[in-house]
């Protein structure tokens, strides 16, 4: 049965993790992947021994993360496939700038952490990443997808407005009655030419108290949601089970 009224309404990426969404308006989803270039890299919170010959799944709290790491929200950063740029802006200006592909760049970045980030480490930061590897919260490659309803319900439990980026979501979903994603586990998805199946839900940790606009910790999304529902869950993931090209506007079918 199809939804003609849920409609992918963005589309995110986050080149590297714990850093600044960028909004997409047009992708390409591959089977049993990310989106391209979401959780690319990541910053490395002292040495974890991580091999990009043989790649594996390292728990967030091992790299620099909002989670435990607001002040990264005050960040604006950018990321150029085409030349593997990263720019780094703070207060409007450029705080810096290094191509990830090559050792030089990589260290202009890490001296950026190393020198603002200095009493958060646990040793010197490292960019890391591994062709094909995502640094994802989960050892499986997927895609997240958020509801709109269930953060519109979220605000009313907490009395303010949560701007939706909080969720660090790939794909947003407008048109779904609140909390209809968790209805949705096990059942696949249609997204433009893509197909994806529903497979976690996904359980939010202090990162979603962190306002991505301010940087500030203003809120306790989890407590909220323990406190109404017993859970702290907002958000599916989902594996792409078909590839094919999806951009805004898209219908949602199920």
């Amino acid at each position: 049965m199809s939804d003609p009224a849920a409609t992918l309404q963005s589309i995110y990426r986050y080149p590297v993790k714990g850093l600044s969404p960028e909004l997409l308006r047009q992708t390409t989803l591959e089977v049993g992947g990310t989106l391209p270039a979401d959780r690319r890299y990541a910053i490395e919170n002292g040495p974890i021994g991580f091999d990009p010959a043989d790649p594996k799944y390292f728990p967030k709290i091992r790299f620099l993360m909002l989670m435990r790491n607001e002040r990264l929200a005050g960040l604006q950063t950018r990321f150029d496939d085409a030349s593997n740029v990263l720019t780094i802006r703070h207060n409007n200006a450029e705080a810096a700038r290094g191509d990830l592909e090559t050792a030089e760049g990589r260290a202009s970045i890490e001296r950026f952490f190393a020198d603002n980030f200095a009493s958060e480490l646990r040793g010197p930061p490292k960019i890391l990443a591994a062709p094909g590897h995502s640094f994802s919260d989960v050892a499986a490659k997927v895609v997240s997808i958020i509801n709109l309803a269930s953060v519109a319900s979220i605000e009313t439990m907490v009395g303010q407005p949560v701007n939706p980026l909080r969720f660090r979501g790939n794909l947003y979903v407008s048109g779904w009655p609140a909390w209809h994603e968790f209805d949705l586990l096990g059942q696949e998805l249609t997204i433009g030419t893509a197909r994806l199946k529903v497979v976690k839900r996904i359980v939010r940790c202090a990162a979603v108290n962190v306002d991505p606009d301010t940087a500030e910790r203003d809120l306790n999304i989890p407590q909220a949601l323990m406190q109404m529902f017993d859970h702290a869950d907002c958000g599916v993931y989902a594996e792409v089970i078909a590839g094919g090209d999806i951009a805004t506007g898209d219908a949602v079918q199920t």
